[in-house]
């Protein structure tokens, strides 16, 4: 069964280096979109429909956070051949209709 609530994560662990093309055509490295005050490490994708529901808060709050030092990286891990929703350029496509403020990248 689906979780109807979203469990809150152990914070102050550190995430994996990664080095990862972000839809804004750069690479990215964990120590790039590292904020000073912390950085939230989101995995998404465009057909989720719990991330589409969710998309404008998302969008909204990382602004937020920015603004007091917590930067955001968004992750779409999904096969692209599986769920071509999530397409490189559908990506690209979502990320600048919703004007993401954070990188948005392909593992």
């Amino acid at each position: 069964m689906t979780l109807t609530h979203t469990p809150v994560g152990e914070v102050g662990w550190k995430a994996v280096e990664f080095d990862l093309e972000g839809t804004d055509g750069q690479r990215h490295r964990l120590a790039d979109v590292a904020g000073p005050r912390g950085t939230v490490v989101m995995f998404i994708c465009n057909h989720c429909p719990y991330v589409i529901a969710q998309l404008d808060e998302i969008v909204r709050d990382t602004r937020e956070l920015r603004s007091i030092g917590v930067n955001s990286v968004a992750i779409m891990s999904n096969d692209t051949a599986a769920y071509p929703a999530d397409s490189f350029d559908n990506m690209k496509r979502l990320a600048r209709e919703r004007d993401f403020s954070f990188p948005y990248l392909i593992d």
